[in-house]
């Protein structure tokens, strides 16, 4: 400006760090970047959407629509003025090397329509315990899903979540992951009723996840480059006679070169080629690559011939999980009592046959009976040792 002063805008691009005189064209190419990355990540996160129906289905025990997904890039201020003035946070991030900052977050009157259909008690007027625990699990139970469709992307094994966290709190207490992030608007039709709930995802995780899928939107967007000044002065003068570690250099470059003579006495060899004379005459030490013995795997041909036992009938099981008790607190069972197990929620459970381990996979509901999805087959040697 003529007077010397800043515009607001000018003084908020000061303050994010950004060059004052940064055209708005940079400002919008982002946007229209980050536009791109939301669209192509709630794609995705639809392609699992029945499921998710039918994951809020079997909680409330009614008929559970879910419409449609909008996501969109947007940091803490543009996220609070898209939300209800109090929310009930369940905060449930994500394990095996996924960024945390992920978690659901809930009006009242959502929060106390699902927990009332799940708990068959019209009579709920509050937000309590019992309503956070309802609300938690559903959310346990769509991350479950969804982790099966990350490790898929990713081709990534491992990835799992932390047990749900919920509280009702005003919005300005939510802590949303740092900078920019993806806010996920679900649609809901709950008994024939329209509801709006709001999913967060770190930023760096959907553009993992756009990646692995091939989408161009998730190329990580082109950082800001300082315009180089000058130099200093010594390094813009002739170097006077010092090398590396501020030792006189040898001659060579403190005289000029005399018709060229002074290379040729010396026996000119590429630079790459001469032994480093600045780091104290230490040899660097180069060591060879150690690689780890393969293990002999049996061919398949080699286990027999299975064929003569293709028709031998076999149990399999699904194990939830295990809990250790004493007979005392066997015997004081009582209807109602809750058990605690060893897994905590939206790890994948066991599959075993004839009570011996061989997949591990994550639990489903197809139409009104429940089913597993394999996740994970154990290593084939690991499968034959436990069947032996």
């Amino acid at each position: 400006m003529s007077d010397g002063s800043l515009s607001q805008s000018e003084i908020e691009s000061l303050l994010a760090g950004l060059d004052p005189g940064i055209s708005s064209s940079s400002t919008a190419q982002s946007s229209d970047t980050g536009g791109a990355l939301a669209r192509d990540f709630t794609g995705i996160l639809e392609s699992v959407l029945s499921a998710q129906s039918q994951n809020l289905s079997m909680i409330t025990g009614t008929d559970v629509s879910v419409s449609g997904l909008t996501g969109i890039l947007v940091n803490r201020d543009s996220a609070l003025s898209q939300l209800p003035d109090e929310v009930l946070y369940i905060k449930q991030n994500f394990t095996g090397g996924l960024p945390g900052g992920h978690g659901f977050l809930f009006s009242k009157d959502t929060a106390m329509r699902i927990a009332a259909l799940a708990n068959k008690d019209e009579s709920l007027s509050d937000i309590d315990d019992m309503v956070i625990s309802i609300i938690a699990e559903s959310v346990s139970n769509i991350t479950g899903t969804f982790i099966s469709l990350f490790s898929e992307k990713l081709n990534k094994q491992g990835i799992q979540s932390e047990p749900a966290e919920g509280s009702f709190i005003p919005k300005a207490s939510v802590k949303f992951p740092q900078g920019n992030f993806i806010l996920v608007t679900w649609n809901a039709s709950i008994n024939s009723e329209d509801h709006v709930f709001w999913e967060v995802y770190p930023e760096q995780l959907a553009r993992d996840i756009a990646k692995a899928s091939g989408f161009t939107s998730a190329q990580d967007q082109p950082v800001m480059q300082a315009t180089q000044q000058p130099m200093s002065g010594q390094m813009q003068q002739p170097m006077m006679g010092q090398g590396m570690m501020g030792q006189p250099m040898m001659g060579q470059m403190q005289q000029p070169m005399m018709g060229g003579q002074a290379m040729m006495q010396q026996g000119f060899q590429p630079m790459y080629q001469q032994p480093m004379m600045g780091m104290q005459g230490v040899p660097p030490n180069v060591q060879p690559v150690q690689f780890g013995q393969l293990g002999n795997v049996t061919p398949p041909q080699e286990y027999g011939n299975i064929g003569l036992i293709m028709d031998v009938h076999m149990e399999l099981t699904v194990e939830l999980g295990r809990a250790k008790m004493l007979v005392k607190e066997i015997l004081g069972l009582g209807e109602g009592n809750i058990i605690e197990l060893d897994k905590l929620a939206g790890e994948p459970v066991d599959i075993l046959v004839n009570h011996k381990p061989i997949a591990k996979g994550e639990v489903v509901v197809i139409e009104e009976s429940f089913g597993v999805r394999v996740t994970e087959i154990l290593p084939a040697m690991e499968r034959m040792m436990e069947i032996n």
